[in-house]
Formats: structure tokens, C-alpha cells, sequence
């Protein structure tokens, strides 16, 4: 059975922590993985424009897909800026998205500041959880269990640290959903090195 994944996009996400973990999950899908992303907008629209002005085009709504997993970027955080992950969280949209997304049973992962939009969500509330280094004290302000870790694995909810952690959170769902020889052959694929992921449910 396929596993489907919705990657959440809104303006001012940062390019990296969406892209990346596209390109992961479609290249395992290349080489034979039951999994498939698309690029997902909460309201209809063509594309939207990312923080470093890349124009994405999206497959849809997220409200007309069905996913069993909901990846959540980052970017535009610690400036407090109208577009990006920090507008999004007080706007609301974004948190009430995921929040119905994660009662509904999927799994929700986040990369970079997408953390915060989770723990605005209140699906970190009492769980380890990591962000990027940047909003690590605003993520204490929380009810997340803060760890300084690339990647967590709490089961139904991930979170990734800064930008490139997109990869190994990724990978790490690749492997999770997959097996761990297409997790690698798609590492190697894209000559990247993979980094340790904690996960709560091997670890006491």
C-alpha cells in the first residue's frame, strides 16, 4: 500500500525544507518505493512564493488530498516577518491544519521552524521535539520536551532541526515506511552522508 505524503506549502516557506524532502520521497518512489508527495496549499492557488522568491507550483489543496503523512516546512521565524512561519502561527490557518490533520490519524513531521507552527498546533505538547537552533528558546516556551537532536522520532510526530536536517527526516521516513535498503540506495543517490536520528521508541 502507498504510503502518501502531503508537504504543506505557504508563503515564505523556506525553499530547502520542502524541496528536499520532495526530491527524497520522489526518488524513492523512482526506484520502486510505495510512497508519493505532492505540494500542497491550504487555499486553491497555482504556486506560491517561497522566502528566497522561488515560484512553487502546487498539485492542490491540502483539504482535497488524502495523505498519511503531513510534512511541514519552515523558514521566515526569528525576524517575525508577515510571511513565513512566524505569520503563519499567528494567523492560525497553518496550527489549525495540522492540528486536524494529526486528530484525523496522520502522522505529522516538520523541518526547521515548521516545529513551531506543530507546537502552535499542540501536537508537541509533553513530547520531545527540535526545531532550528534559532528558535530553540521559543520551542522551551512550549510544552515540547526541547531536545537538541538533527531528527526526533516520537512515532505519529517528527520534527527536524535547521534546513538540511529535511533530508534525514526524509530519509528516516523513507526507511521507516520503505525499508532501510531503498532508504539507502536513495541516500547514495543523492551522495548524501545520513545523520543519527533519536527516536522515543527505541530509546528509554
Amino acid at each position: 500500500m502507498t504510503t502518501t505524503v502531503a508537504i504543506v506549502l505557504y508563503e515564505g516557506f523556506d525553499e530547502l525544507d520542502a524541496i528536499g524532502p520532495y526530491e527524497v520521497f520522489e526518488t524513492a518512489r523512482a526506484f520502486g518505493g510505495e510512497i508519493r508527495a505532492t505540494l500542497r496549499a491550504l487555499d486553491p492557488t497555482d504556486s506560491i512564493v517561497a522566502s528566497h522568491g522561488l515560484d512553487v507550483a502546487v498539485d492542490g489543496t491540502l483539504s482535497d488530498a488524502e495523505f498519511d503523512v503531513l510534512v511541514v516546512p519552515g523558514g521566515g521565524w526569528s525576524s517575525r516577518p508577515e510571511h513565513g512561519a512566524w505569520g503563519e502561527a499567528e494567523r492560525g490557518e497553518v496550527p489549525n491544519a495540522i492540528a486536524e490533520a494529526h486528530s484525523s490519524g496522520a502522522t505529522v513531521a516538520s523541518v526547521c521552524t515548521g516545529g513551531m507552527l506543530l507546537a502552535r498546533a499542540g501536537v508537541l505538547d509533553g513530547r520531545p521535539a527540535t526545531t532550528h537552533a534559532s528558535a530553540l528558546a521559543d520551542l522551551r516556551g512550549t510544552d515540547a520536551l526541547v531536545r537538541e537532536e538533527r531528527v526526533v522520532d516520537d512515532g505519529d510526530v517528527l520534527t527536524a532541526g535547521g534546513v538540511t536536517s529535511g533530508l534525514d527526516l526524509a530519509l528516516h521516513l523513507v526507511e521507516r515506511e520503505c525499508g532501510a535498503d531503498l532508504a539507502e540506495r536513495v541516500a547514495t543517490e543523492l551522495e548524501y552522508d545520513r545523520r543519527a536520528v533519536y527516536s522515543s521508541r527505541t530509546t528509554s
